[in-house]
């Protein structure tokens, strides 16, 4: 078994980490410089910086912020927010970003995953799915889960793997910031249809989570959690010890 990775995720609005329940309520949290300094040294294995509302905004993703924040660190960064294009991907990367997550503009426009991936790579670019049960169905929601983009989730996954995506996250809005545990059932439907990497994000609540996660669906690759870090209910250090006790392998 592969080594799992614990990944904490920086939420960006205004210029701040924000943090919502279901992907409202929104509440300013933190500087993301700052997040990203304590990250780097307490032991995460990668960064994830989301510019939450560039694309519902419309517009480009803030390079400026970005840069301040991968100049703290030394671990691998993936970016997301506002990416429409290749020259946004470009924007991006000559920023500091290790890894390029693209959401609302793969929905828009599904070639650019595959484009992206002849260009620069399959393990720059992560496919970022905001997905939401709608009756007996899981959907894909776009516009920072404002839009039912009208896509099967596990049809959307299984496109990304065939085209290019070198990883998958799943955000799951039912469960995200409800600290109640990952969404298993859908990252079941998920790990059973792809072979890439996926990675669990939304509903992380405490330690006892991450190993149930693992422990549930072995394929899934890492843990992605933003409150319960950020408020330092749970210390990243700590868990990987938990983790390591329990015969899960961790870096």
């Amino acid at each position: 078994m592969l080594a799992k990775r614990i990944v904490p995720c920086l939420d960006i609005r205004d210029g701040r980490v924000v943090k919502g329940v279901n992907f409202a309520g929104i509440r300013e949290v933190d500087d993301p410089v700052s997040l990203a300094r304590f990250y780097n040294e307490s032991g995460a294995d990668e960064l994830v910086f989301y510019d939450i509302t560039a694309t519902y905004e419309g517009r480009s993703l803030f390079t400026d912020l970005l840069r301040r924040v991968a100049g703290e660190i030394f671990i691998p960064l993936t970016v997301g927010g506002g990416i429409r294009s290749l020259e946004d991907f470009d924007r991006v990367l000559r920023s500091g970003a290790d890894k390029v997550s693209v959401n609302s503009g793969a929905i828009a426009d599904p070639r650019i995953i595959g484009e992206a991936a002849k260009r620069y790579g399959d393990q720059c670019v992560v496919l970022s799915m905001d997905v939401k049960r709608v009756g007996d169905a899981f959907h894909v929601f776009s516009h920072g889960g404002r839009i039912d983009a009208g896509l099967d989730a596990i049809e959307w996954a299984v496109y990304g793997a065939e085209h290019g995506a070198g990883e998958i996250v799943v955000n799951s809005i039912d469960t995200d910031g409800m600290k109640q545990g990952f969404d298993l059932p859908l990252l079941a439907q998920i790990t059973a249809h792809v072979r890439l990497p996926v990675v669990a994000s939304g509903g992380a609540g405490c330690i006892d989570h991450f190993l149930d996660l693992f422990r549930t669906l072995p394929a899934v690759t890492a843990g992605l959690a933003a409150s319960v870090f950020h408020f330092k209910e749970v210390d990243i250090a700590q868990l990987k010890r938990v983790l390591a006790r329990n015969q899960i392998p961790v870096r």
